[in-house]
């Protein structure tokens, strides 16, 4: 049962950005329609967020910046209690996540090129940088630049997709993690091909067919991943965009939904959420289609608990908006738009 949806917006004039903090919203679980409750303000680019495993805390980046901010949720009304902010030791982080323990937050640097583990305390507030990783670039001295921290199913392995830029490589860095000592150790890693700028990864519910999408070359790669040793074997490359399509692209969200069929990826600039079929055999792609976002910059989507609806967050029309998952996984919009300054992140309790 959804009850709340929290909705992370950036607030910067640097990032052209209108939003005002964490906004909170109840959903209907008849209609489905949204109403507001609250907004946390006070906050600066609370651009990605996440629970504890057992949802009881919730925690955000401060994108662009080095902190971290920690709540406590009040399941009754869904609004949020600050508990305290903590420094990453880097800039700009932009993901978190909590590790198999929940003793444990891990955070990825952008810009400083670091993974950072945050100890949580008993009352889910966060503690001192514990130990951090930096994900390498080109020559000693050179970072790569983290865009995420995502486990595997089993939590065994930690996948830290980084992208290149000036002097970094487009990688995916696996990493085991240690929660007794809060300490990582490299396990193995796979280069993407020049300039494709690694972003995120998503995993089917086997665990064995691991997807990544490659921010600049708009690419969207299928892998066989080892759950054993963590490494990553590259099958299949598609486009993210229509062959007609002369025009730039940004790739960025990517999702599979919950019955393992489908695989979901957002591209800005050409503002559409791309579709295709999983061979639940094989793993591998087949392009379906395209479906427009209905407005600009879908930075983000993901699936609500139900798995029925996807939803995109597009942060420069301010918008977020629900589609319908159809059994063949076409998409349709349920009509309702949801109207929030520069959306960038959406999680349901």
């Amino acid at each position: 049962m959804i009850t709340y949806a929290y909705v992370g917006c950036r607030t910067t004039k640097e990032r052209n950005a209108r939003g005002l903090g964490i906004e909170i919203y109840h959903i209907d679980d008849e209609t489905g329609k949204w109403e507001h409750l609250y907004t946390i303000g006070d906050l600066i680019n609370p651009s990605y967020l996440s629970f504890d495993n057992e949802k009881e805390f919730l925690y955000t980046v401060h994108g662009d910046f080095s902190e971290v901010s920690s709540f406590s949720v009040d399941h009754l009304t869904g609004n949020l209690t600050f508990l305290n902010r903590v420094s990453t030791g880097g800039i700009n982080p932009v993901f978190l996540t909590p590790d198999k323990t929940n003793s444990y937050m891990i955070v990825a640097n952008l810009q400083t090129g670091t993974v950072v583990s945050l100890p949580r305390n008993e009352d889910g507030s966060l503690g001192n940088v514990k130990d951090k990783f930096i994900i390498t670039g080109e020559k000693e001295g050179d970072v790569s630049h983290p865009h995420q921290t995502m486990f595997d199913n089993t939590q065994k392995y930690l996948l830290v997709p980084a992208q290149g830029r000036h002097a970094g490589i487009s990688k995916t860095t696996v990493l085991s993690f240690d929660s007794n000592s809060g300490s990582f150790s490299e396990k193995y890693i796979l280069q993407t091909r020049e300039l494709a700028e690694a972003r995120h990864v998503a995993f089917h519910p086997n665990n064995r067919f691991l997807y990544l999408v490659n921010e600049k070359d708009n690419t969207v790669c299928f892998h066989i991943f080892d759950e054993q040793t963590g490494i990553m074997e590259p099958k299949q490359i598609l486009s993210t965009l229509p062959e007609t399509y002369t025009g730039n692209g940004q790739a960025s969200g990517i999702v599979v939904s919950h019955d393992g069929k489908y695989l979901y990826v957002s591209n800005r600039k050409h503002d559409s959420i791309a579709i295709y079929k999983i061979n639940t055999r094989t793993g591998m792609l087949k392009s379906i289609g395209w479906s427009s976002t209905l407005g600009n910059t879908p930075r983000f989507i993901t699936i609500d608990p139900t798995g029925q609806i996807l939803y995109v967050a597009n942060e420069d029309s301010d918008t977020i908006i629900p589609f319908s998952i159809q059994p063949d996984g076409r998409l349709i919009h349920t009509g309702q738009i949801i109207e929030t300054g520069s959306p960038v992140c959406i999680i349901f309790s």
